[in-house]
């Protein structure tokens, strides 16, 4: 018999750059990443390498016979909804279904070509053990900061024959969190939203930056976290979260300290994410797409759940989508989105793998400085279909607060400069887009 992923066939061909992609991983002995923006084919790059590494890894000369040893691949992905999509696609692309197995919760069914979540496997290093290859998506997640993944990242790297492939849509290769991943498994190819724009791959991103002020109540709460978040700092010479996390474990008046670092953190990112001008812009900006799919990113539930019951008075029905949404609830407010409501308003959920072409309006609510949440955000909405040629995306801040670097983050992972919304009377006029 034949390895499962022998079998892989595509119902298409594959793009210079992507076959570029595999042999520049390939090259570099079956280990490396590819950072690739979102909606550029990743996932396929990732089946054509595990195909082509089996190919090599098979041959008669390395005294391996295929039928003895089946080619056993594991696939990591963040996110449980990730893995039905990943067994379609898998099955869409002439796999086996019978050579397909899902590994999470109460569901264990380890199979030639296996799925699982990260967290999945923290417990179950037998997963990697069997693989001869595994595939890491989002890659940047298994950062230095949590000690679980950075054991399951050793664990993976452990036996030098196996074949390892990262993907991402960005990683700051000078981040420290990432050094080990970048010295394991470099960079090996690389293809961002700026080059995709202009290579036709993705629609044409129109990014709208909106600011907007606190109402007085709301800046004094944020002067006062503020002050209190750089006092506490102060005295506990710490800036860095991941550094004042672990102080939070050590006990004493330093981890009382660090515990109302973190409670002020909070009520000042909360402002931020649920302020009313905010809210009240994303309403104006819903009211003008009624009828056109549209997505709200934020950082809380709370905030979503506010501009929902704004949308309730203005009768416009929305959808929330969070992580504790069920899997089959979630799947049924994608399938009702676009016909019983338009306005799809998401935490985290979404941002991570989950196709969802058609939209093309996004509305960007939260102060994230990461900029791998950001470029995933965008990667949603500027995924190009025959009927999406370009995409519009708000950004909505409060001016003077530590909102305003979230324009810079934007503009470093788009790889352009923003449009600036300029105000005239109570009108907003939009400037073209950069890309022009």
């Amino acid at each position: 018999m034949s390895p499962a992923i022998n079998y892989l066939k595509f119902p298409f061909a594959l793009k210079p750059d992507q076959l570029a992609a595999v042999e520049s991983w390939m090259n570099n002995g079956g280990r490396g990443s590819v950072i690739y923006s979102t909606g550029t084919g990743k996932t396929e790059i990732a089946f054509e390498s595990a195909r082509k590494a089996c190919i090599l890894d098979t041959a008669s000369k390395n005294g391996i016979r295929a039928e003895e040893n089946p080619y056993n691949i594991l696939f990591l992905v963040p996110r449980i909804i990730l893995i039905e999509q990943n067994i379609v696609r898998l099955q869409k692309y002439n796999i086996p279904t019978e050579s397909i197995g899902a590994f999470y919760g109460e569901k264990k069914n380890q199979k030639e070509i296996t799925i699982s979540t990260y967290q999945s496997t923290i417990n179950n290093h037998q997963l990697i053990k069997d693989a001869r290859m595994v595939i890491l998506d989002e890659v940047h997640l298994l950062s230095n900061t949590a000690f679980s993944f950075k054991n399951l990242f050793r664990v993976i790297t452990s036996d030098p024959n196996r074949r390892i492939l990262g993907l991402t849509a960005t990683i700051n290769e000078h981040d420290t969190r990432y050094r080990e991943i970048i010295e394991i498994i470099p960079p090996v190819k690389k293809y961002l939203i700026k080059e995709a724009v202009d290579d036709g791959r993705l629609a044409k991103p129109e990014i709208i930056t909106l600011d907007v002020t606190l109402t007085s109540e709301e800046r004094e709460i944020y002067r006062k976290t503020s002050e209190m978040i750089r006092n506490i700092s102060y005295k506990l010479n710490a800036y860095d979260p991941g550094v004042i996390s672990k102080i939070l474990y050590q006990g004493g008046m330093r981890s009382k300290y660090a515990k109302e670092w973190f409670n002020q953190v909070k009520i000042r990112k909360d402002i931020l994410n649920s302020s009313k001008r905010k809210l009240d812009k994303a309403v104006t900006i819903i009211e003008k797409h009624r009828n056109e799919k549209l997505m709200v990113f934020s950082e809380t539930i709370e905030s979503i759940t506010k501009l929902r019951e704004i949308l309730k008075t203005k009768n416009i029905e929305s959808e929330i989508i969070h992580s504790k949404i069920k899997t089959k609830e979630r799947k049924l407010i994608l399938e009702k989105w676009g016909t019983d409501f338009f306005p799809l308003l998401s935490v985290h959920t979404l941002e991570i793998g989950f196709d969802i072409p058609q939209v093309g309006i996004a509305i960007i609510l939260s102060n994230t400085s990461n900029i791998n949440q950001i470029a995933q955000r965008i990667g949603r909405v500027i995924r190009k279909t025959k009927e999406k040629s370009s995409a519009s995306i708000y950004l909505i801040y409060a001016k003077e607060t530590k909102d305003n670097n979230i324009v810079r983050m934007v503009d470093k992972a788009v790889g352009t400069k923003s449009s600036k919304a300029i105000r005239k009377s109570t009108k907003q006029t939009k400037i073209t887009d950069s890309f022009k």
